[in-house]
């Protein structure tokens, strides 16, 4: 498309995202919102931000001219910021990201895979191979010192949005004879969530290894390979 074109697009995604907030505004004002429809309202709402964010940053790489702002060198690297990619001693694929998943009950959020394809991107960037496993398990570990958090209900965690990352990628397809999941999650100082894929033949090393007499971060920093 064309930069006009592409303009339009993403001032349409904008103008649906402003609207999808009268939905928050018209819920605010009933008093007390049934539960289901609030969390409903929040992640559509969620969701067109994210659209218009992503279109941003497409709009971005097709036509920046690398000059004066976005294609300048940042004053932090957003990929440090997001999190980094490394693989450990047993051709396990380690994602560190430095956010914890969001709460999500009805639809994954894009805003993640995009961030954890990106990541992926750069790793690869650096002349580093990723690996590709026929049946694997993905296991997703957070931690965090935040009391009381809704999110710590697994099944409302927006776990896909990292298997939604790597099918076709790292995996042929996240379906359950080819992905097996593990939602692991503990207590620390720092919010962080580590993604570890890896064979599904080596589940049995892999949880051995994480429950030995030696704290969690340690495992996570490589200390153990």
């Amino acid at each position: 498309m064309s930069f006009r074109q592409d303009a339009a697009h993403l001032q349409k995604l904008a103008n649906n995202a402003f609207c999808q907030t009268g939905t928050l505004t018209a819920l605010a004002d009933s008093g007390q919102p049934d539960p289901d429809k609030l969390q409903r309202a929040l992640e559509q709402t969620a969701a067109q931000f994210e659209s218009a964010a992503l279109e941003v940053r497409k709009l971005c790489e097709r036509h920046s001219t690398g000059t004066g702002g976005y294609g300048s060198r940042p004053v932090l690297p957003p990929m440090e910021i997001a999190g980094s990619v490394e693989l450990l001693g047993y051709n396990w694929l380690h994602i560190t990201l430095n956010t914890l998943l969001p709460h999500c009950r009805f639809q994954p959020p894009e805003w993640l895979s995009d961030t954890i394809r990106r990541l992926l991107d750069e790793y690869e960037a650096q002349g580093c191979k990723l690996p590709f496993f026929n049946r694997a398990l993905l296991v997703i570990d957070e931690f965090t010192g935040i009391q009381g958090r809704h999110i710590f209900d697994q099944d409302n965690k927006g776990w896909k949005a990292v298997s939604n990352a790597i099918k076709g990628r790292l995996i042929p397809d996240d379906d359950q004879h080819t992905l097996g999941l593990a939602l692991l999650s503990g207590r620390s100082e720092l919010d962080v969530c580590h993604i570890t894929l890896l064979d599904l033949s080596d589940a049995a090393d892999f949880f051995a290894f994480h429950s030995g007499d030696y704290e969690v971060k340690h495992f996570y920093s490589g200390g153990w390979s």
